[in-house]
């Protein structure tokens, strides 16, 4: 964390690296507690409404696309707004479903025109933002949960590759059942030629105390696709302060893990902030997911967002 500075009473501000630049800095502002208002979180880009968790039923109308990290767009033309990578943040507001928010997000200094903006980095992980709010707002409430009777299953198939033979074969799975709480079986496996990689963990979660874990997990890259993303002129804002840099065979008692299965771990924190950034609550499913990533996470969300509203 490079700046965490208490702005006001009910205000601070984080900065750090993001994934395309140097600097990135977001304001997150804690409103005050009023049962009389409905609870919501509110996101801003460069000081302008964005998209609120109060209006959930119009989050479908939010462009997506999809780099390394989720991309969100709201507007046309000169009323346009970019919003990336909000996956590292968005789940520390399941921790307080009752209260509200407002995060602003700066837009960076060359794409102001754009209004391209981008969620710091951080250490590559949730837990800077969650150590921060904690001290301020509070103890963790109880979570906010909703019930989703979906049964489904589908492969994931590579849309980033020319050989037909590549692109017609399975590459992971997600599997959708009813559950009496979140949980979720992630597995990571590589084995091409180039990369021996496997990463496997399988959370549950009933309380604030079960996300602890799964926040502290850092983002991930391998040494080789790191490489070849510099070399394109990719993740430019990125360095060894922002999350985990891994050889291209790796197990799970790697010497810099700080838990145990991080980069699976990572993944759920990932499944996390694309399901919650909708709305702060948590869909009673069991999903089990090979290989998965935002894209999937998005179809995973428009399964179960229905139940929500």
């Amino acid at each position: 964390m490079k700046n965490d500075s208490r702005k006001s009473p009910r205000e601070w501000e984080f900065g750090s690296a993001s994934l395309s630049y140097s600097k990135a800095n977001v304001k997150i502002e804690v409103q005050e507690y009023n049962p009389q208002q409905e609870p919501r979180v509110e996101w801003r880009v460069g000081g302008r409404s964005f998209y609120s968790t109060d209006c959930a039923k119009c989050f479908m109308d939010l462009k997506f696309s999809v780099a390394r990290t989720a991309i969100y767009e709201s507007g046309e033309g000169i009323h346009a707004s970019k919003l990336a990578s909000p996956e590292h943040l968005a789940p520390v507001f399941l921790m307080w479903p009752t209260r509200r928010f407002i995060v602003d997000v700066a837009c960076n200094e060359e794409n102001d025109r754009e209004r391209v903006a981008e969620v710091p980095m951080m250490d590559g992980s949730a837990l800077p933002f969650f150590s921060a709010l904690r001290r301020y707002v509070g103890i963790p409430e109880e979570l906010a949960f909703y019930d989703v009777p979906v049964h489904a299953e589908w492969d994931l198939y590579r849309s980033d590759v020319e050989e037909s033979t590549q692109a017609q074969k399975p590459y992971g799975s997600v599997k959708i059942t009813p559950s009496e709480t979140f949980e979720v079986e992630y597995i990571l496996e590589r084995n091409d030629g180039v990369n021996s990689f496997k990463s496997a963990a399988d959370v549950s979660i009933y309380s604030a105390e079960d996300l602890y874990n799964v926040f502290a997990a850092r983002t991930f890259i391998l040494k080789n696709e790191f490489e070849e993303s510099r070399k394109a002129g990719l993740l430019g804002g990125v360095d060894k302060s922002c999350g985990l840099l891994l050889d291209n065979s790796v197990t799970e008692s790697f010497p810099s893990f700080r838990v145990k299965s991080e980069p699976a771990r990572h993944k759920i924190l990932d499944l996390l902030g694309d399901l919650c950034f909708a709305k702060p609550a948590l869909p009673k499913v069991r999903l089990e997911i090979i290989n998965g990533g935002h894209l999937s996470h998005r179809t995973i969300l428009e399964k179960v967002l229905p139940y929500a509203l």
